[in-house]
């Protein structure tokens, strides 16, 4: 994967910060772009919807908005686990539409040289379903891989999601 994939706008130099929020999923630790990231919020009831992909827990209503419910864990093939005190929906911008995704907890919000994401390895770059994985950053002694979740959605979902708010 070339580096024109990663997350760094023009006239940004490899020193450049970037602030991600740092989240997990079991004993995995991700990082999205803060900018993304609109809110987080506690585990709130979810109104389950019929016929909709495993991955989709359902919807709810945040100030008025009807906003689709996405469990990471599901999505992402791992075992699903009950809620504890930990979970959290982080409401994101996709593609100017709100998406909340269920995660285990949330982290951190660190900053980064732009110059410190690593290209994930082929194996990851390769796949399609993984073509959301845009680079991998080493936070002390873990690594992080950094998520573009707009790539996640094939445009039918895109499509789909569309049709909620």
């Amino acid at each position: 994967m070339s580096t024109a994939n990663l997350p760094i706008k023009k006239g940004e130099s490899s020193s450049e910060l970037i602030q991600l929020v740092s989240f997990n999923l079991g004993a995995e630790e991700y990082a999205v772009e803060v900018l993304k990231v609109r809110e987080i919020i506690r585990m709130t009831p979810i109104t389950h919807i019929p016929n909709t992909p495993p991955s989709v827990e359902g919807i709810i209503n945040l100030r008025g908005k009807v906003i689709p419910i996405i469990s990471l864990r599901n999505r992402f093939g791992m075992c699903s686990t009950d809620d504890d005190q930990h979970t959290r929906i982080m409401v994101m911008d996709i593609d100017g539409k709100l998406m909340g995704f269920i995660v285990d907890g949330v982290s951190e919000v660190i900053r980064i040289a732009s110059g410190e994401i690593q290209p994930p390895p082929s194996i990851a770059a390769g796949g399609v379903d993984q073509d959301f994985i845009c680079g991998v950053i080493k936070h002390g002694e873990q690594l992080l891989l950094m998520l573009q979740l707009d790539r996640m959605f094939t445009s039918a979902e895109q499509d789909a999601f569309s049709s909620f708010g």
